[in-house]
């Protein structure tokens, strides 16, 4: 298994509890490329339910202004495609045809903010996604850097979902 494979395998919360601090802290990163965030959910083990687990990884918020421009780097555009399998899940609701509108409308956003878009994609379609990204055109950039770090924390929570079950 790859390192991104492992980092996007589903444990158990006993197995997570149990984990070694390389592969807790893959996963974890994987969820959110933030070490405080990591640093303080794995000072949590062992979590006796999956709520305890999810509310250590909800105290970290609000994140640091650097913290939020740092994990944009890692993720990819909305529209486009990843290698990763969280990713890609999340996005499905973003068809073909909509993705040259999202390019057009991301490198808009970039142009403004000097960062990438990036919102909660999971369980929303294309349409929604990109009214989102055209209504997000008019925040001013400490209120969007603030936005996007909302939405990491929230795709956190998703991932950590996936990545750790009860």
């Amino acid at each position: 298994m790859s390192p991104s494979q492992d980092a996007e395998a589903t444990l158990t919360l006993a197995e997570f509890n149990e984990a070694g601090q390389p592969r807790a802290s893959a996963l974890l990163t994987a969820c959110l490329a933030v070490p405080r965030w990591v640093d303080t959910v794995l000072a949590g083990r062992p979590y006796p339910e999956l709520d305890s687990l999810l509310a250590a990884a909800r105290s970290v918020a609000p994140l640091r202004t650097t913290e939020v421009r740092a994990a944009l780097d890692s993720h990819p555009r909305i529209g486009e495609r990843s290698s990763s399998k969280w990713s890609r899940s999340e996005q499905s609701g973003v068809d073909s045809a909509a993705a040259k509108e999202f390019r057009d409308a991301n490198a808009e956003y970039e142009r403004r903010f000097g960062h990438i878009y990036l919102v909660c994609a999971g369980g929303r379609g294309g349409d929604e996604l990109l009214a989102d990204l055209r209504r997000r055109l008019d925040n001013d950039p400490d209120t969007e850097l603030a936005v996007a770090g909302e939405e990491l924390t929230k795709i956190a929570e998703l991932r950590l979902r996936k990545a750790v079950q009860a």
